[in-house]
């Protein structure tokens, strides 16, 4: 869209400006933690959303590297709560068993997103060269105000919890109340336990869920971020002033994928819950993915873009390990901690997989291929580590277990007993 001509960038620079981003967000992860617990969730996601969008917006009136990469860093920052607003808000409203196909539906937002993004690049591409402003200068302002309409609806009709919902009688806000009692976690607690933040640092299933995450987001970094890159190169022999524009419509069909292995999985756990075997079951199409890209000719253009296409599926198992983190992390402290922790090895893996693609090894980026491959396959090991360790501590439980007026504690009670210390509390896996 001539973004690399107007801000004269080169060598390394769009590597950067996609890896600052999530340097922004990460910064931002443990200062989100202290937010989210002291501050109404729904509010301070439709906060951030209202300054994600000025952020975006801002962003067109960049006219070198260093303007580009500030506007980065903010979008990163307001992004920081994103994912775990929504993990907290959704584990508010849905039992266990329900909340991995809701966290899926929201999660297809990516998938929609790389679609309608193709369309929305190939679109703003054809503007004419002579306009006041660059199309990509005028895609960052609509789509910034879009946002920040977006982030007004959300402040004013996404309740702060259940029981603030307008639309519920009070009959139906203590049904809700005893239908989602069964996951032991409560539903809001406004105080801030030092000790749950402790308790998470030692507590083995967090550090398995980050390494998950990281891993996994390696890949997920390497294709949102170079998809259109690659598919451009592979279209190299083309004219040079068509080949972008046909590679933003070829790369939608990435988010076609997104979405079909988001709704798989979300449906799959629904009716089989296993969310360890579903995970590797996306897992296995994004490492064949990674082969074709690595290793098929460049002249097999149909093969080359069938593996850029199955990397995609990797995006859904990051919906089930959000899920995981709320699911099975109790005490709201805790909660929301583990979830700013695992928001930030996303981040981490997306500051890793862009750094992958280096100037010097282009134009067919081997080494990033590789990566996308050697991590997938980690990240499976890991997950099936976390899937043992969860089956363990339930079976330990299990042997110990006791019937004790603890079964029936209040939701109140359980916001302040994190999982390690409810004996009643059983992980899901």
């Amino acid at each position: 869209m001539g973004i690399n001509k107007d801000l004269k960038l080169a060598g390394n620079d769009f590597s950067n400006i996609a890896t600052f981003l999530f340097v922004g967000l990460l910064c931002f992860e443990v200062p989100n933690t202290y937010f989210l617990q002291v501050l109404p969730a729904a509010k301070w996601l439709g906060a951030n959303v209202i300054l994600w969008g000025i952020a975006t917006a801002c962003g067109a009136a960049a006219h070198n590297y260093h303007g580009l990469l500030v506007s980065r860093i903010f979008l990163g920052i307001f992004e920081a709560t994103i994912a775990p607003s929504l993990m907290l808000i959704s584990s508010q409203w849905y039992t266990k068993s329900e909340q991995a196909p809701r966290f899926s539906f929201w999660y297809l937002g990516l998938g929609l997103g790389q679609i309608v993004g193709g369309l929305v690049s190939f679109g703003f591409q054809h503007m004419s060269p002579g306009t006041a402003l660059a199309g990509w200068r005028t895609m960052f302002l609509t789509l910034g105000c879009l946002t920040v309409v977006f982030g007004v609806c959300t402040l004013l009709f996404i309740p702060d919890t259940p029981m603030k919902a307008k639309w519920l009688s009070d009959t139906e806000k203590v049904a809700l109340l005893k239908h989602v009692s069964v996951n032991q976690t409560g539903i809001q607690s406004r105080k801030f336990r030092f000790r749950e933040i402790l308790e998470a640092l030692m507590d083995p299933q967090v550090y398995l869920l980050l390494l998950s995450v990281i891993l996994l987001s390696i890949s997920s970094g390497v294709i949102t971020t170079y998809s259109a890159t690659l598919i451009k190169n592979i279209l190299s022999d083309e004219s040079p002033a068509y080949a972008p524009k046909k590679a933003a419509l070829l790369n939608m069909p990435s988010g076609v994928v997104s979405i079909f292995f988001t709704l798989m999985v979300g449906y799959g756990i629904r009716k089989q819950s296993q969310r360890w075997a579903w995970i590797i079951a996306c897992i296995i199409p994004a490492i064949i993915g990674g082969a074709l890209m690595s290793f098929l000719p460049k002249s097999n253009k149909a093969g080359l873009l069938a593996g850029i296409y199955l990397v995609n599926a990797v995006v859904a198992p990051l919906a089930i390990f959000y899920n995981w983190t709320v699911a099975n992390c109790a005490g709201a402290t805790k909660r929301a901690f583990v979830a700013a922790l695992v928001s930030g090895s996303f981040s981490l893996g997306n500051i890793i997989g862009p750094q992958t693609f280096q100037a010097r090894d282009a134009p067919d980026f081997r080494p990033a291929k590789l990566t996308v491959m050697g991590t997938q396959a980690g990240c499976a090991v890991t997950t099936f580590l976390l899937f043992l360790y969860y089956a363990w501590a339930n079976k330990r439980r299990n042997d110990r277990s006791e019937e004790t007026e603890e079964h029936f504690l209040s939701p109140d009670v359980w916001a302040t007993l994190t999982d390690r210390e409810n004996r009643h509390f059983r992980y899901t896996y």
